[in-house]
């Protein structure tokens, strides 16, 4: 029965990432070097969330997802080249939480999370995210791969990552205030 419950998680992680990358193209076009690389990523974000809660599961998710993309986008990739891409960007954040976890002393259930923590958890993120990109990039011969690349993929993931967590952090106070029952009045 519990294989269902994956099977469920990989397809919302999908079906999450593949929205928001959709929706990332509409809002940020101006903001991109080329189809790898932005200055405004938001799907890294959701990237970092949904690890954060699904955790493999997540990444078994956004790896297909982002294999889904490269299909969808006709990438001039071959199909190694692709699979690489979608490794990464599935695993990347799996490795931050991983890394975050060990180093900072942060409970596997995230019980602990302080807001440094998720901080370091983005940093970690978008360092990974970059750093691997660019190598595969550059292994594959693409020509999205460089030092300039690695800085406009380093900040657009921390940029996405920060507007994403924040916004959803606020929508869910403000959900939270809206439909919170009040105290019951005092009797005295």
């Amino acid at each position: 029965m519990k294989i269902f419950y994956y099977i469920f998680e990989i397809i919302i992680s999908f079906l999450i990432y593949l929205g928001f990358y959709y929706f990332n193209e509409l809002l940020t076009k101006d903001f991109s070097l080329n189809n790898h690389v932005s200055w405004l990523f938001l799907p890294a974000g959701i990237r970092i969330i949904l690890i954060l809660v699904f955790t493999y599961t997540g990444a078994i998710g956004l790896s297909i997802a982002s294999l889904m993309i490269g299909f969808i986008s006709n990438a001039p990739y071959d199909l190694i080249t692709a699979a690489g891409i979608a490794l990464i960007c599935g695993f990347a954040p799996l490795l931050s939480r991983l890394f975050v976890i060990h180093h900072f002393q942060v409970h596997p259930n995230l019980n602990n999370l302080t807001t440094w923590q998720l901080i370091w958890i983005i940093l970690i993120f978008a360092l990974f995210n970059s750093g691997l990109h660019q190598l595969w990039f550059v292994a594959r011969s693409l020509d999205s791969g460089g030092w300039n690349y690695f800085i406009a993929m380093f900040v657009g993931d921390i940029a996405g990552s920060l507007i994403c967590i924040i916004s959803i952090k606020y929508v869910l106070s403000w959900m939270e205030k809206k439909f919170s029952k009040p105290p019951p009045p005092r009797l005295y």
